[in-house]
């Protein structure tokens, strides 16, 4: 019983392998080789860079977009007025550095020399009226009371005037170069913060990376869109290639950069050209346990055949022939514009 499982377990091995072997491979005309592959392309699940409900989606399934192209878009009136408040407090911003950079108007320093004309002015009565009264109380024409509050009145008016000289020595001096740089670092933080908001409104827009076509539109108008939560999942339509087996006979001949035609039965009468760009360096659908020689001739190697698809023909999936040439120099890669 169990030679007769061994039996057939080997059998089924070798249908396996001779399957793969023909299949995939095929002799061609003298100078080529021929494979078999299907068509197989690159795909990106495309996803907002934000949490908000989706506002509208633009595209359908199978629509052609092109790259830059907008397919959604989420609602954005909560960082419009986000932004139009961090611009006015930017604004505002700007002007008190001006205001600082400018120094002081003229006008202001013309009336802090007036105010301290004026406080001199009076300190000088003053100064003047004290004298007068300390001459008259020796003779008994004045109190001591009135001298009294006439120094009073002097000391005040001579302080007011030293703390008029100051006043306007700052304002000819101008503000401070830590108050300027200080204003202008909070500018610049404003600056960042409606760059922060600008950048949080382009999240709210979902464009095409590349050229390509929609495979699936996944969220919908009033959807919660997040960055984990593709919404649509876009098919490129380059680089396209046909993904076929190797077998290990002929990794000695088979070299990347090697030109290919392809095939199609869709398009039986078209030749796309092009050329071996990858050959995976480990083997595939070859059991561990298989070691006899004849049997380690079976195994392939999956191998990437980019394609000329100017005219967008070739399709995910679509089955290929794919006649390797071995006479082409190898690494001149064919003219797809043609």
């Amino acid at each position: 019983m169990k030679k007769r499982v061994a039996l057939i377990l080997a059998v089924l091995i070798l249908l396996g392998a001779s399957g793969w072997w023909f299949y995939f491979h095929d002799a061609g005309v003298e100078g080529s080789e021929r494979l078999y592959g299907n068509v197989d392309i690159r795909e990106a699940r495309l996803a907002f860079n934000g949490n908000e409900h989706v506002a509208e989606v633009l595209v359908q399934e199978g629509d052609a977009v092109i790259r830059g192209q907008l397919l959604a878009r989420l609602h954005d009136s909560r960082l419009m007025a986000q932004l139009a408040e961090a611009e006015a407090r930017q604004a505002a911003q700007q002007q008190i550095l001006a205001r600082l950079e400018a120094g002081s108007r003229q006008e202001d320093i013309e009336k802090a020399k007036a105010q301290l004309d004026a406080v001199r002015a009076r300190a000088r009565v003053a100064r003047d009226t004290y004298q007068r009264l300390k001459g008259l109380v020796a003779r008994k024409l004045a109190s001591e009371e009135e001298v009294d509050i006439a120094r009073g009145n002097t000391d005040a008016l001579e302080a007011e005037a030293l703390a008029a000289e100051i006043t306007l020595a700052l304002l000819q001096a101008g503000p401070r170069k830590e108050d300027i740089e200080a204003a202008r670092a909070e500018l610049e933080a404003r600056k960042a913060a409606v760059t922060l908001i600008r950048e949080q409104l382009a999240d709210t827009r979902l464009y095409a990376p590349a050229d390509g076509y929609i495979r699936d539109r996944i969220l919908e108008p009033g959807d919660f869109a997040t960055p984990q939560v593709p919404a649509l999942t876009l098919a490129f339509t380059n680089p396209v290639w046909v993904r076929t087996y190797l077998p290990e006979t002929l990794l000695g001949r088979v070299k990347p950069g090697m030109r290919a035609t392809v095939t199609t039965d869709s398009y039986p009468e078209k030749h796309y050209p092009g050329w071996v760009g990858f050959i995976s360096p480990t083997a595939e659908f070859t059991p561990k346990n298989v070691e006899t020689p004849e049997l380690r001739t079976r195994l392939v190697y999956q191998t990437r055949v980019f394609v000329c698809n100017s005219n967008l023909e070739l399709r995910l999936g679509m089955p290929a022939t794919v006649e390797l040439d071995y006479d082409a120099p190898l690494g001149k890669r064919p003219d797809c514009q043609h």
